[in-house]
């Protein structure tokens, strides 16, 4: 297992292309499932979390060639079985989006109840109820979510609360169902957006994606397509922050400015200099000490929980006393821990953390828990006197493409090494 040294200290200066999105890729893969003609999608990252389910298709059959150019083609009429075994499932949650595909398309699903990071309770009740709503049979057996049906009924769906994944594969079943589905309190995320013009591409009929109500049609047959995966915004997000906790400037390039607002906003409060064109985002913060920021998570298109942890480390040398609040998910502050190890001043009153920033963080051995935390855990380590080991990095390849060379490309002191 390897590790990643960092030696803290030195603004970071350059740019960086972004990757494609992680949690856009997953679910597009899953959806090409509900295809009869093979799909490629390109821009995908080189991901722990891509390769899971690669080998996940691959496990029930599906052909899934990747070519040099980190494009995959996924053709799903060698499937044998409609099986996600808990090996696989357990190592990441997105494996519960092949349940709406299999179950639409094949009419069963066997999906192992999930794991993934060790973030707190991810239920899965509401794409069950969703499906049965569908008409759709499921019992929980031996831990996996038995799924039997004929075609599909198209329903009103009511969410109980606004999730992700939920949305992403009741939307994905409401493609081949017969007649109209209509999904409320739907989730507004870009990659949901991403996955419903995938989606469409294929020949579904999907209106309102982005918005709290989306319509689909049902439409008897998906066909093969060839798209692009949109650029990910936390990845973006994450190396503007890097920029501003080292008082640096940094591009990224292959980037979308309207998916990162909310994000952009606590820059620009955090005192950077935040510029924009329509494919890059600028943040200098050159010869300036952060300003403390508050930042309370929300659903998109409030503040991402996915970049809270980065906004902690960057409190943790500001100027001032900033407080994050995580409404999404109740066990996401074990970083705040490990942070406290580097000399970072926070208190913990449940789901509230306060950071009182110090003048500096000094390096020291740290453990990863989850895969935003270990992010994290390297921007405190870019801006800590000395040297910072981050033990567990297993977290951090399920995110993030070449950490650590795209990091050394603005100019960090960071490499990975055998633990």
């Amino acid at each position: 297992m390897d590790k990643l040294q960092i030696k803290g200290g030195v603004p970071l200066e350059g740019e960086v292309r972004i990757s494609g999105s992680k949690n856009a890729t997953l679910p597009i893969l899953a959806g090409a499932l509900l295809a009869e003609e093979p799909v490629v999608v390109g821009n995908v990252p080189h991901l722990r979390d891509v390769t899971t389910t690669i080998e996940l298709l691959g496990r029930m059959g599906v052909t899934v060639t990747v070519d040099e150019r980190s494009r995959i083609e996924v053709d799903s009429a060698t499937l044998r079985e409609c099986k996600a075994p808990y090996e696989l499932v357990k190592t990441m949650r997105a494996s519960i989006l092949v349940l709406g595909p299999l179950v639409a398309r094949f009419g069963k699903a066997d999906v192992s109840l999930p794991g993934g990071c060790a973030i707190g309770a991810r239920p899965v009740n509401i794409h069950v109820a969703g499906l049965q709503a569908m008409g759709a049979d499921i019992s929980i057996e031996g831990g996996y979510i038995r799924a039997r049906a004929g075609r599909l009924k198209g329903t009103r769906l009511v969410l109980d609360t606004v999730t992700v994944t939920g949305t992403e594969n009741l939307m994905m079943a409401a493609t081949l169902a017969e007649g109209e589905t209509v999904i409320e309190n739907a989730a507004r995320e870009p990659e949901v957006v991403d996955l419903a013009n995938f989606l469409v591409s294929m020949g579904a009929k999907i209106e309102g994606a982005g918005t709290d109500k989306i319509v689909v049609q049902g439409v008897e047959k998906l066909r093969g397509t060839r798209y692009d995966v949109l650029p990910d915004r936390i990845e973006a997000g994450t190396y503007l922050v890097a920029g501003a906790i080292t008082r640096g400037h940094v591009r990224v390039k292959n980037a979308r400015p309207d998916h990162l607002d909310a994000v952009l906003v606590k820059l620009a409060e955090a005192g950077a200099l935040v510029s924009r064109g329509d494919t890059w985002i600028e943040v200098d913060m050159r010869g300036k000490r952060p300003r403390a920021v508050d930042v309370r998570t929300a659903p998109y298109p409030a503040f991402p929980t996915d970049m809270q942890a980065q906004f902690a480390a960057l409190n943790t040398i500001a100027e001032g006393v900033g407080t994050v609040i995580e409404t999404i998910f109740e066990n996401r502050f074990m970083h705040m821990l490990e942070m406290r190890r580097l000399g970072a001043e926070i208190r913990l009153e449940g789901n509230t953390a306060i950071i009182r920033g110090v003048e500096r963080l000094t390096g020291a051995p740290v453990m990863a828990t989850d895969l935003r935390a270990s992010a994290s855990l390297v921007l405190a380590g870019l801006v800590a006197d000395g040297r910072t080991d981050i033990e567990r990095i297993y977290h951090i390849d399920r995110g993030y493409e070449a950490i650590e060379e795209k990091l050394a490309q603005l100019g960090a002191q960071i490499k990975r090494v055998p633990a």
